[in-house]
């Protein structure tokens, strides 16, 4: 079964997807944010493409656990998606997935354009790892 990951920010949103055992996630795209119809089109074709069965979706906590503006942003999208998917969507607790991501590109050296097109779709991935990874026991 295919998971798609989401990293869902206010100018973009990163997508990832697991294999069909669901044991990787693989950065796809990243999706250039225009209207919640526009925006919702696209990742339903993603699912379709990639006959992905649950949508897992960053959700951007503050350091104390606490649901802030972002946090709260980015369940209205969830509360959109919910409406016109019928799959389960699950958020998954980010904190600092974009912090990380952002440190190993600077370990490997990318430059500043190259990091920017990257970020999220590698955002995506790390949060989609994250979520397979608990499923298996992996992380706690």
């Amino acid at each position: 079964m295919r998971i798609m990951g989401l990293d869902v920010g206010d100018c973009t949103i990163g997508v990832a997807v697991s294999d069909e055992m669901g044991w990787t996630a693989q950065g796809l795209t990243t999706i250039r944010r225009s209207s919640i119809e526009k925006d919702l089109a696209a990742i339903k074709k993603l699912l379709n493409i990639y006959n992905a069965e649950e949508v897992v979706i960053g959700l951007p906590k503050n350091m104390d656990g606490s649901l802030g503006k972002r946090a709260n942003l980015v369940l209205e999208f969830v509360d959109s998606l919910k409406g016109r998917l019928s799959i389960p969507i699950t958020t998954w607790d980010e904190r600092l997935s974009t912090v990380a991501v952002t440190k190993v590109l600077l370990e490997a050296d990318m430059s500043r354009k190259k990091r920017k097109r990257v970020v999220d779709k590698l955002a995506a991935t790390y949060i989609l790892q994250g979520y397979l990874d608990s499923k298996k026991g992996l992380r706690k």
